[in-house]
């Protein structure tokens, strides 16, 4: 009877340690591909570098990122519509190696008065077709600017992004304050306080008013895009350090289940 007892206990504490173990590594591989879903997700967006210029900066350049998120075909057409109720005036396109660039201006429905004059239009779409951005690739698309709006607090530009396969992926939403991003954002540019009159970015030599994209502000534009690349890099690390912790924790269970069953076996 005692040799019975010690077999069917032996049995149900197998058992359990098995399922402890499944439901272990069921909840780390979940946990694991969670995490990198999610990295993978934010990465493919499309982004607007650098996220932030002064009110009113002029003569900078915006750099819109399009990386490809699909494996099996590549992107063939990138259209970014600018604001026109905020519009951004002066716009040049720069040119990209195998990529055709289409500028579409539109009549403001509030003309902007400049120091040269009225503005009446401003470029509302630029279309690049012609190029292709493979899997595991992004392009760079540069913008120069004449001057950005002084009345507003963010820029957002819708882009629609056309694959070989015909999918469109519509970059158009807009996240509410204090919001969670949403599925599809659109990339914003924000827009901060001007620099006081009187400091060195707000003033030239002689004390006129100078124009917000001074040589400072083009350096601060390349040291925001760098830092968006080192972010990346953190976020690739962090994402790395979860899935390891998940995978430890896994162990930790097994190995505290190998315990208790080694410790309720009979000598």
């Amino acid at each position: 009877m005692s040799t019975t007892r010690t077999t069917v206990l032996r049995r149900n504490t197998s058992m359990r340690r098995t399922t402890v173990l499944r439901r272990a590594g069921a909840g780390a591989v979940l946990a694991a591909v969670a995490v990198l879903t999610a990295a993978g997700a934010a990465s493919a967006h499309v982004t607007v570098h650098p996220e932030s210029y002064a009110k009113g900066a002029t003569d900078g350049v915006l750099t819109f990122r399009v990386p490809n998120e699909e494996n099996a075909a590549a992107t063939t057409k990138v259209q970014v519509f600018l604001p026109t109720d905020h519009p951004v005036l002066g716009v040049l396109v720069a040119p990209r190696d195998g990529w055709t660039a289409k500028v579409t201006n539109t009549k403001l429905k509030t003309p902007v008065k400049t120091d040269d004059g009225t503005i009446t239009d401003a470029v509302s779409e630029i279309t690049w077709t012609g190029g292709k951005i493979g899997a595991g690739q992004f392009e760079d698309f540069d913008v120069a600017f004449g001057r950005l709006p002084d009345n507003a607090g963010q820029l957002a530009f819708k882009t629609l992004q056309t694959y070989s396969d015909g999918t469109t992926v519509r970059w158009i939403e807009e996240a509410e304050s204090g919001g969670a991003e949403p599925e599809s954002p659109a990339p914003v540019l924000k827009l901060t306080a001007k620099a006081a009159e009187g400091t060195a970015e707000g003033t030239t030599q002689n004390g006129a008013a100078a124009p917000a994209a001074s040589a400072a502000t083009k350096s601060s534009g390349s040291s925001t895009a760098t830092a968006s690349a080192d972010d990346s890099t953190a976020r690739g690390l962090g994402v790395a350090g979860l899935v390891v912790g998940v995978l430890g924790l896994a162990a930790a269970v097994f190995a505290v289940v190998s315990g208790r069953s080694a410790g309720s076996r009979p000598e």
